[in-house]
């Protein structure tokens, strides 16, 4: 899906992953690894962005609706989800699902949302309109209705429970949401003053504290460019390859990890399909692989 970006070509992003071999490699983990298909997806010059406040935002609740059942069916097999886009407005369907699922176990579940961006953008502070900006928001409650009530529980995640890590852009009218959200932020000053292994083992305590456990939103953007250069909005600054390797490695010894998601690789801005490559890389640490 690319709806609620204002580039085309993330959503040649499955396609890419699928290239670099991320079955083929899970399998090599010594894991079970099933490809459940692409959900279907409208493009946009089939459709009117109608609120150019939200744009095309009834195609993606609409797919996200779709992609929330899918996550819930693979949990009541015993799968562990993991979802590849994509813009990051996806991230409202995937993480619906698994509070919804937890939610009728009588559980809730933490978020790690790792991204160059915060967004926390609602539909009245976005400078854009475009939908990518303003998941997290959604899944903490504030924002577009259509996005917001996904789940069965509102908000999706509790604040107290969320982490927003490696973010260095930030609009002017989400500042505030995000200083007023609850949610704990670690920017890349913190990553920079602290180390990435300072910054997850808090993260880590946060999501989850009380909770069944935790999903891993990883917006590949958080990378600097010279390391992912094939995203959708790159900005410079950010966790070198190594320490975002660090952040899956540490989400997956937690032995709490319950649902992992790679957003906003685009292909067309990549160089030799590194980035895709990159992604496979980085999900396997987030399934367990170890150096030694």
């Amino acid at each position: 899906m690319d709806l609620g970006g204002g580039l085309r070509g993330v959503d040649m992003g499955p396609s890419a992953i699928r290239i670099a071999g991320l079955g083929a490699a899970v399998r090599q983990l010594g894991l079970e690894f099933s490809d459940r298909g692409n959900l279907p997806v409208s493009r946009p010059e089939t459709r009117h962005p109608r609120n150019e406040q939200a744009r095309f935002v009834g195609s993606i609740a609409h797919c996200c609706e779709r992609l929330r059942d899918r996550v819930m069916r693979l949990l009541d097999e015993e799968v562990f989800p993991v979802v590849v886009g994509g813009d990051h407005s996806i991230a409202c369907g995937t993480v619906a699902g698994l509070s919804t699922w937890y939610h009728t176990q009588g559980e809730k579940v933490g978020l790690i949302w790792f991204d160059a961006h915060a967004d926390m953008n609602t539909p009245e502070t976005t400078p854009s309109g475009n939908v990518h900006g303003m998941p997290l928001a959604a899944c903490l409650g504030h924002g577009e209705p259509r996005l917001v009530n996904l789940a069965s529980r509102t908000p999706m995640i509790d604040p107290q429970n969320a982490c927003l890590i490696g973010i260095r852009e930030v609009d002017a009218g989400e500042r505030e949401i995000v200083r007023e959200s609850g949610i704990q932020v670690f920017t890349m000053r913190e990553i920079d003053m602290h180390g990435i292994h300072h910054v997850m083992e808090e993260a880590l305590a946060i999501a989850s504290r009380g909770t069944a456990g935790f999903h891993l939103s990883f917006d590949l953007d958080g990378l600097d460019p010279a390391a992912a250069p094939g995203v959708g909005t790159p900005v410079s600054g950010g966790v070198t390859m190594r320490e975002a390797h660090l952040v899956l490695e540490h989400a997956a010894a937690s032995g709490k990890l319950l649902g992992l998601e790679m957003t906003e690789l685009n292909p067309i801005h990549d160089e030799r399909n590194r980035t895709a490559e990159a992604a496979v890389e980085l999900v396997l640490s987030g399934l367990g692989k170890r150096i030694v």
